[in-house]
């Protein structure tokens, strides 16, 4: 009798000792109110940020959303592509998706520094990245969300897994699906997370295949972005265009309407309406855009949720700067370099006779605003990817 009820107390003292370490784990988890005690001023600092940056230039909004984005898809959201090279390891900005082409590291470097003035080494820039990418959708029109919070930033990068997890602009439906289905993400998330191509742009080398070789394109489409993507390699590669050639600067779900009249920018937009099985999913989201904004925003919740470092792991990083020099470097040059093409694309607008371009042109004088910083390095590739410019992920 005596050792049964030995045996019960033990077991009772296991189980609660079980329970102990399962509430720790629930503790490290990701909440809403992680800050809410040490940094009670963290969203509105963060949001006034974005606010001022998205207004300066509006393309700055997909720019920091691609950001999270290609964070999330390489080994979590961790941070990790704010981190410059070292000699331990090689990093995500050089990565083919992000090179030259990866930008907003100026604004997340503000939006630190503001956050360390108000709260000195509480808020890791991993968290500071997601707000500022909900902060971003929200000052575009688009839906908001909670953003769960309490990510701890990564101590290491890897360019390998940048250069492998990103999907391509060339990616095929079932391609597309994969991405998404091995870091925890469905078809229907996929689907809804592509919407944010709604803003922001891309580069010629994205879709001179599409606009010249595809058959599922609408034909005056095509004809109006050949006239800024002449068909030569190296002729234009970095001339710009609108993934959303209806509203570019607004978040909405036209880009779902035009992938439905064949004028999705990128082969991986287009495959999304192709007579596959996501075919039902664009049609909804076309119609009904309460239902695209509901499923993006908990989406988003859901990408968010995707391997972060919490509890001991990882570090609260406490000054940016010195982890993407070379990042705020390239978003200079990079600058100085799209303005450049700019004067291109407003010549080659101007003479059009398209309506078509005729919007994209008053879209174009009030949607751009460059600063003259430093040279560029023509040497440099631009790379290919989805998020290269404003391709969320790298397709």
């Amino acid at each position: 009798m005596a050792s049964n009820q030995l045996t019960a107390i033990l077991v009772l003292v296991v189980t609660l000792l079980l329970q102990g370490n399962y509430n720790n784990v629930v503790e490290a988890q990701l909440t809403t109110n992680f800050y809410s005690t040490s940094c009670p001023n963290l969203l509105s600092t963060v949001q006034t940020a974005v606010k001022s940056a998205v207004n300066s230039e509006a393309r700055m909004g997909a720019s920091i959303l691609r950001l999270f984005f290609h964070d999330c898809f390489v080994n979590g959201c961790d941070g990790s592509i704010l981190l410059d090279d070292t000699s331990s390891f090689t990093g995500e900005q050089n990565a083919a998706p992000n090179r030259n082409s990866a930008r907003g590291f100026n604004v997340i470097d503000n939006i630190k520094s503001a956050v360390e003035k108000a709260c000195p080494g509480v808020v890791s820039c991993a968290d500071i990245l997601a707000i500022a990418a909900r902060d971003s959708v929200v000052v575009l029109g688009g839906p908001n969300w909670n953003v769960k919070v309490g990510r701890r930033d990564a101590r290491t990068a890897s360019q390998a897994a940048a250069n492998s997890n990103i999907p391509a602009p060339t990616s095929s439906l079932s391609q597309l699906v994969s991405s998404f289905s091995a870091v925890g993400l469905s078809t229907r998330d996929m689907v809804a997370l592509s919407g944010a191509h709604t803003i922001g742009q891309s580069r010629c080398t994205n879709f001179r295949a599409r606009i010249y070789n595809e058959t599922n394109i609408n034909a005056a489409f095509a004809t109006t972005r050949q006239r800024t993507c002449p068909r030569a390699t190296g002729s234009g590669d970095g001339n710009l265009a609108p993934l959303d050639v209806t509203t570019a600067a607004s978040f909405d779900n036209n880009y779902f309407k035009n992938l439905m009249t064949q004028r999705g920018l990128l082969h991986s937009d287009q495959v999304l309406f192709n007579g596959g099985s996501t075919d039902s999913i664009v049609r909804g989201y076309s119609n009904n855009p309460s239902s695209f904004n509901s499923d993006f925003a908990a989406a988003m919740i859901k990408m968010g949720d995707i391997s972060p470092l919490t509890g001991s792991s990882g570090e609260i990083r406490k000054d940016q700067k010195p982890f993407n020099a070379r990042a705020m470097e390239v978003d200079l040059a990079h600058s100085r370099k799209l303005n450049e093409e700019a004067k291109t694309i407003y010549k080659a607008d101007d003479e059009a006779d398209s309506k078509t371009v005729g919007r994209y042109d008053k879209f174009y004088e009030s949607y751009v605003h460059y600063e003259e910083e430093e040279d560029y390095d023509s040497s440099d590739h631009f790379g290919h990817e989805f998020w290269e410019d404003d391709t969320l992920l790298d397709y």
